[in-house]
């Protein structure tokens, strides 16, 4: 690198030298084992898939992680300005990485592509900021954007506590030789991160517990618990600039851990950098589903069709060809996205669809939920007591960690519980088509100082609709309520990020937030749902209703709140979707 700190870079090149070949590159904080010249890794995602396209192949530890040389920081912070070698970030460990590799390594024909998942997808983000004229398409994806507002750990400020803990407690271990040794895997001691979690108690009890200083990532996340400087730093959205490459922006509508990422860093590049090859692919996969599996099916929905394996044959590899190999066979669209609900691939020229309109599902006395508006005369609100000790639980059943699954999870479970509040439509006489964000808007009050609103879509399938078969879970599809989407809001930040504020109890107060894009088909004969709730456990870990430093809350902060949601024609509570027009 420029400032000559040396970083480990693996190169598997094809045997055929008959032609030049060009390069792709994948920069990860995770392990290229085994380290040594005369043995080589299970071939996985891209090797697997295209080592027949002849690639010449390249992985590399980023600054400071297993192999490579200098000092490891998490989401390193962009430096828009560079006033000498000493001043690196990803971008230009990527630019000196791609400069080495097109003037050493033999046989390559100049042209190099860039991609990687989830944290390789920041990378590969990052990386691409004021490119390397040899870089010739990038692929970020599932990429983190944000650890702050919508990725991994938090989400509107609401912690992902299992996703945190399990994440840290292995890839945060110091390892005295990270080339040769593994992390050791954490023993929860049960199967139920429920019980684990409930147990667990206030936050501040994870280092006392079991950490102990040892995990320096989760002090800092314990130590900024507002959008501070420290998460400001390393928010990547404003520095999207100067990117001369193809991007195409992967994602899965069902990724628990970065749909937030994906979105955002496509409408980032396509806002500064006009002009360039700019596309948005989202599938129905988990994180990083398309890579691997043939992503016909997630827990028990079916997408009638081998998604990831289409994505990569028809998709994925067209795009590397034509900008690495200048294979005219290539026609990829603005946005190529798969609509839920119907199951089927769709085109657009633009996300969201141009023929979206704005429409607003309203809450109403006695659970229902209408595109009108309410009329006077009606209950104003509905309540229900919110208690820490028994927060409502995010799954039906039993893990250890946050789940791929739960984001479209059966939620009957969750409906039959008195402290959520359900809302839904009569029975759809016609489908309804959503495609693009979702907003909450929510006139609430509360006993306490402090709430999290969890805001749930659902789909509530017909009464009549088949089971699979086979069958040998026993698994009663009539009726299901498939979370569509679901996310958290800490209370307290809903004005700033930055500056939490409390609220007053009893005082009707407007929480309002943007839900990740969804992209589905609510079929006739089904209708739509809306469930509100004050926790998420353990997914997201618990508020204890009074206005404090949550990361280091006590026992006796933890207190029960009277929730109330208001629905009158005057402080109404409503989501807002985008509903394509229908066809004619």
């Amino acid at each position: 690198m420029r400032d000559g700190v040396k970083l480990f870079t693996s190169v598997y090149a094809p045997k055929d030298e008959s032609q030049p070949w060009p390069i792709l590159l994948t920069r990860t904080p995770y392990s290229l084992k085994p380290y040594s010249e005369d043995r080589y890794p299970d071939p996985g995602a891209q090797l697997k898939h295209y080592a027949k396209e002849k690639f010449v192949f390249v992985l590399q530890d980023v600054r400071g992680r297993n192999g490579s040389e200098g000092e490891f920081v998490h989401m390193r912070p962009h430096k828009e300005v560079k006033s000498g070698p000493r001043d690196i970030d990803e971008s230009t460990d990527a630019y000196d990485t791609i400069d080495w590799l097109v003037k050493n390594v033999p046989n390559n024909n100049g042209k190099v592509g860039m991609m990687g998942i989830s944290y390789p997808g920041f990378y590969t983000a990052a990386g691409m900021i004021d490119s390397h004229p040899a870089l010739k398409c990038a692929s970020p994806q599932a990429p983190i954007a944000d650890w702050f507002v919508g990725d991994d750990f938090h989400h509107n400020g609401a912690f992902y506590l299992p996703h945190a803990f399990g994440f840290f407690s292995g890839f945060g271990q110091k390892l005295d030789e990270p080339t040769r040794e593994q992390p050791k895997p954490f023993d929860y001691k049960t199967p139920d991160g429920y019980e684990f979690y409930l147990k667990l108690g206030p936050l501040a009890n994870a280092d006392k517990l079991y950490f102990k200083g040892r995990i320096e990532f989760w002090n800092d996340l314990m130590g900024h618990d507002t959008y501070d400087e420290f998460w400001q730093t390393r928010n990547l959205r404003p520095h999207l600039k100067n990117i001369k490459s193809a991007v195409m922006t992967v994602g899965g509508w069902y990724d628990a851990e970065d749909l937030f990422g994906p979105l955002q860093i496509y409408h980032e590049v396509e806002r500064n950098n006009p002009g360039i090859f700019n596309v948005l692919v989202i599938g129905p996969w988990f994180h990083g589903g398309w890579s691997r599996g043939d992503g016909d099916k997630l827990g028990n929905v079916d997408f009638r069709a081998k998604t990831a394996e289409f994505y990569r044959e028809n998709i994925e590899l067209p795009f590397l060809k034509h900008f690495l190999k200048d294979d005219p066979k290539f026609d990829l669209p603005e946005a190529y996205v798969f609509e839920t609900g119907t199951a089927q691939w769709r085109r657009y020229e633009s996300w969201p669809p141009k023929n979206a309109r704005e429409k607003t599902l309203y809450f109403h006395a006695d659970g229902k939920l209408s595109f009108d508006s309410p009329a006077n005369g009606t209950s104003p609100f509905d309540e229900y007591i919110s208690d820490p000790a028994k927060p409502v639980p995010f799954i039906p059943g039993i893990a250890i960690g946050m789940t791929r699954e739960h984001m479209l999870d059966d939620q009957r479970f969750a409906s039959s519980r008195p402290d959520v509040l359900v809302y839904q439509t009569d029975v759809l006489e016609e489908d309804i088509t959503i495609a693009g964000p979702i907003t909450a808007r929510l006139q609430v009050s509360t006993s306490g100082t402090d709430s999290d609103w969890v805001v749930k879509l659902i789909d509530v399938y017909s009464g009549d609709y088949p089971n699979p078969d086979p069958n040998p879970a026993g698994v009663q599809m009539g009726g299901y309520q498939q979370l569509v989407r679901g996310e958290a809001f800490r209370g307290k930040f809903r004005n700033s990020f930055s500056k939490p504020e409390p609220f007053e109890p009893g005082k009707m107060t407007k929480v309002e937030y943007v839900l990740p894009d969804a992209y589905h088909t609510f079929r006739r004969g089904h209708r739509i749902m809306v469930q509100v709730q004050s926790s998420w456990f353990p997914l997201v870990d618990r508020n204890p209703q009074k206005f404090c430093d949550i990361y280091h809350s006590r026992e006796e902060d933890f207190q029960k709140a009277t929730q109330r949601v208001y629905h009158s024609p005057q402080a109404g509570s409503n989501i807002r979707v985008q509903v394509l027009a229908l066809e004619k």
